[in-house]
Formats: C-alpha cells, sequence, structure tokens
C-alpha cells in the first residue's frame, strides 16, 4: 500500500529512472556491436562509459594469463580493451594482424607518441624509441655495422673473455663450495659486460670475482628500466605523469638513474673523441670497433643522439639473451631427456676452443631449436605495442581508429592451440627441427614475432643465438644444474621480461664429458 501511494504520488521518479536504465542498455549493447565490429569478437565483459575497467582491474596483476586466456577463446584471436581512463587497446595474437601490423601497413602502425612519451626520458631519441625519418636514418647506419664480421668478431672476442676468464672459473668456485646462487643475476652481469664493451669499449667489471661487486651504472639501468615499466604498466597514466611534474616518488628516482646514466655515457663519449683526435680514420678502424667509435666515426650524429643510440643498444642486449637462457636452463632442469640429447648429439664431440668458431655454432641445430621453443613460451619481450596514424582494419576485420593502441602479443601466441597444436604448453624443442632457414622465416616469422618483423625486424637477431649458444654450450659441457628451491618460477614482464626473485641454483660437475 506504501510502496503503491509512493509511486502514485511520485511518477517523476519512476519515468527518469526507466528512461536511464534503457539508455544504459542500448548503450552497452551498441559499445559491445561497435567494439567487436559486428563479428562476434570474444573479450572482456565491457559497460558503459567504464568499459572493462572492473575486470581489467581485477585481473590487473594477471594480465598476461587473462588475456591469454580471453584470446584462446575469441574466434579471430584478437580482443579490445576499452576502459575508462585509458586509450582503446586492441590485443592480437593473429599472425595475420602481426603480418599486416609489422610490414604490410608498416607505416601507419609506428611505436607512436604514446610509446616515446613513455621511454622518452630514459631513450630519448635511441633507436627503439623514435620512427620516421630519424628512426630510418639510426637503421641504415646501424644495420651497415650489424651486417659486417667485425662487429661479430668483436661480441666474440668479448664472450670468450668473459665466460673463460670470469663466468666458468665463479662456477667452479660455486661448485667447489656447493654453494646456491642466482644463475639469472649471473647471466644478465654476463650480458651486460659484453653489451657495454661491444657497445661503449667499457668494461664494467660486474663479473670481477667471487663477491660481485656492486656497479653503478648496471645499478641504474636496472632502476630506470624497473620504473619505466612501471609507467608503461600504470592503470591511469595522469598518476606518473603528476609525480614527475612533481619530481617525487618513483618519478624522482628515475630522475637521479637517467642523471647518472646519462653522465656516464656522456663521459665516455668526450673521452672517446678526444682519444680519436689525430688518429687517422684507418687507425680508428683498426683499433676501435666498439659501435660507440663507429658512431663517432659517421660524423652525422650528435654526441646527444650517440648517447641515445648506444642507451638503447644496451637496453635491448642487457636482458634479453640473459632472460632467455635462464628460462631454458630452468626448462632443462625440469627435462633432463632434452638436455642429454642436447650434450650427447651435440656438446659432447666439441672441443671447447673451437666453441668460439662461427661455422660450429651456426650448426647447433637442437640448441637453437631448444632457444627457440624457451622463447615461445617465456619471450624476453611478452608484448609490444603500435599506436595507428589513421583509421584501418586489421585483416580478421577488426575496426581500428586513430590513435588505437594495436599490441602484438607473443607471450600469448605461443599458447594458442590454433598455432602450436594440443600440446602447445609442453616443452618439445623437436617441433622446430623440420624446419629449414627458409622455412623458419616464412612460415614461423609472424606466429614468433620474437625478435619483431618486417623493417623494424631487430638487427641483432643473428648475434644473439650465437651469443647463447657459446653461453649455453660452455655451461653445459662443464656444469650440470640443479634447482635450489622446487617453487615454480613467475614470469615477469617488464621492458624485457624476466624470473622473479631469480633462479637459485647449485652446479655440478659433469662426469660423461
Amino acid at each position: 500500500m506504501v510502496m503503491v501511494t509512493f509511486l502514485t504520488t511520485y511518477p517523476f521518479f519512476i519515468l527518469p529512472f526507466f528512461c536511464l536504465t534503457l539508455i544504459l542498455y542500448v548503450s552497452y549493447v551498441i559499445v559491445e556491436h561497435y567494439q567487436q565490429g559486428g563479428r562476434g569478437f570474444e573479450g572482456p565483459p565491457t559497460y558503459p562509459v567504464i568499459g572493462c575497467l572492473i575486470p581489467f582491474y581485477k585481473n590487473r596483476y594477471r594480465l598476461l594469463d587473462w588475456y591469454t586466456h580471453l584470446l584462446s577463446h575469441s574466434q579471430t584471436k584478437t580482443i579490445v580493451i576499452d576502459r575508462l581512463g585509458a586509450r582503446r587497446t586492441i590485443v592480437t595474437a593473429n599472425p595475420h594482424n602481426v603480418e599486416y601490423m609489422l610490414k604490410t601497413n608498416f607505416d601507419n602502425f609506428p611505436k607512436g607518441k604514446p610509446f616515446n612519451e613513455i621511454l622518452g626520458d630514459f631513450l630519448g631519441n635511441g633507436i627503439f624509441n623514435v620512427d620516421g625519418e630519424m628512426w630510418y636514418k639510426q637503421r641504415k647506419m646501424v644495420s651497415h655495422e650489424f651486417t659486417g664480421r667485425c662487429l661479430r668478431e668483436c661480441v666474440m672476442n668479448a664472450l670468450k673473455e668473459e665466460v673463460e676468464n670470469k663466468l666458468l672459473p665463479m662456477l667452479d668456485l660455486m661448485e667447489a663450495e656447493n654453494r646456491a646462487f642466482d644463475l639469472q643475476d649471473l647471466l644478465r652481469r654476463l650480458g651486460f659486460d659484453v653489451v657495454c664493451k661491444v657497445s661503449l669499449g667499457f668494461d664494467p667489471c660486474c663479473l670481477n670475482d667471487d663477491s660481485l661487486p656492486f656497479s653503478p651504472l648496471l645499478d641504474a639501468f636496472e632502476r630506470a628500466s624497473q620504473i619505466c615499466a612501471g609507467r608503461g604498466a600504470a592503470p591511469v597514466s595522469a598518476i606518473w605523469k603528476v609525480k614527475r611534474l612533481l619530481n617525487i616518488g618513483s618519478e624522482r628516482q628515475l630522475r637521479l638513474a637517467i642523471d647518472q646514466i646519462h653522465s656516464s655515457v656522456g663521459n665516455m663519449i668526450r673521452e672517446r673523441k678526444i682519444q680519436m683526435r689525430g688518429e687517422t680514420e684507418q687507425d680508428i678502424n683498426i683499433s676501435k670497433v666498439d659501435l660507440l667509435s663507429k658512431l663517432l666515426l659517421a660524423a652525422n650524429f650528435d654526441d646527444e643522439e650517440v648517447r641515445d643510440m648506444v642507451i638503447s643498444f644496451i637496453i635491448a642486449g642487457r636482458d634479453t639473451t640473459s632472460a632467455a637462457m635462464t628460462w631454458l636452463f630452468y626448462l632443462l632442469t625440469l627435462h633432463p631427456e632434452v638436455e642429454n640429447e642436447l650434450v650427447s648429439k651435440e656438446l659432447r664431440f666439441i672441443e671447447a676452443e673451437t666453441l668460439t668458431k662461427h661455422e660450429i655454432l651456426r650448426d647447433m641445430k637442437f640448441l637453437k631449436a631448444c632457444l627457440c621453443e624457451t622463447m615461445r613460451l617465456y619471450p624476453p619481450v611478452a608484448w609490444d605495442s603500435k599506436h595507428a596514424i589513421v583509421d584501418d582494419i586489421l585483416p580478421d576485420g577488426t575496426r581500428i581508429k586513430a590513435g588505437n593502441r594495436v599490441t602484438y602479443f607473443p607471450y600469448g601466441m605461443g599458447r594458442m592451440e590454433n598455432l602450436w597444436g594440443k600440446d602447445r604448453l609442453e616443452f618439445k624443442p623437436e617441433r622446430w627441427m623440420h624446419n629449414t632457414e627458409e622455412d623458419e622465416g616464412a612460415s614461423n616469422l609472424y606466429k614468433f614475432p620474437v625478435f619483431q618483423a618486417g623493417p623494424r625486424v631487430c638487427l641483432g637477431k643473428e648475434l644473439a643465438f650465437i651469443q647463447m649458444k657459446y653461453v649455453v654450450s660452455s655451461i653445459l659441457k662443464r656444469f650440470h644444474i640443479t634447482p635450489a628451491s622446487s617453487d615454480p618460477p613467475l614470469f615477469l614482464p617488464l621492458l624485457t621480461a624476466h624470473m622473479a626473485g631469480g633462479f637459485n641454483i647449485f652446479v655440478h660437475k659433469t662426469k660423461n664429458i
């Protein structure tokens, strides 16, 4: 009776409420239909105004697995993430879409201003953070260096010195003392030493002795990388922008780390220019094989551009190979039969002194298959985004609007049944063995885009494989690895993905080699 009286007396409350409900429902249907292009693309529950903010927030600490789950249930292997406070994002695990972005319509999918903004303070105008003419200019110069024999020899010389004189003696000591240690940390230090030697002609000495000395430069790179990754993962970008404006919190720490990196690299540039004065170009070509000297010799880059390019290369080479090797060693502890096959078939009869020969490393097909299978499951870069310049339509029919973020997703692609079969979650290096080099390029380039593809394909791909093969072979020829803990590791996707908390292991001398 009271309710009837209320409805009769206050009808003006009912009509607005009914209209609002109807508007919200119609808006929801329209938004869903628009996002899906009318083609039934599956994705997270999406609501008017807030979009998928609620499920996104609930899954913010497990985005990799959440996206993978959504993509696996999508007919087109593409989903749309449209949430309040962020730009519309299309996430795809469809190789046809990846090829369209990275090759077919490359010009419409640059990294874009949002990406440049996140990493701009750190990478500046380095090759990995720019588009257009600036990118083309740097790419043209660097591609010449990466195809030359000189750089390959520089990498191998640095590797040999670090592995034989520092890494292996350190492992000998760990084995003698039966001491657990973090293999990931060791491999990252190795990678940093090697990339600094190749990029700067400078040895930061991160692997100098058992004490593993603190390196201010390495620490600065670590802090800068982590904080920039936090920028990219922030639910609302305005938060870190305000902190940067006020110079507080993590943004203050980022500024201090970047200042230290810029100061260190800037000093090296000035010192190198002083050393090069009075030397002939021929003398420099003979004595200076690092990238810094080559960039200065090119004479078409100013000091700031040289600094930014060198920093970009250090970032690219610092963690990617160490991450892949760490996960490979972990997977080998789970699959001793694979390790036995690798050792008996490819490593048993190779003398240690011949490992530095390019043709020996190049012919290690099964080891390369193990590395590819590892990166399929644990890619060093879990996802990569571009930003559309103009409206577009992906090959699967997904509509793209100008300014949308379009993300291809190597982590999820490595877990798609339609790409890898029902055994997609299993570690099976043999799935790569039937491919010739030509087949690998044709059939796997866009379903296995861990080195990107198209015009931006990684110039250091082959050098990365050579480096990983040499390090892994050198270790497996002398040691067997056992984990210090049975707890499963966590895959952590920052600028480059790594194993959260490291990989603590024991090493034991092998008896069969």
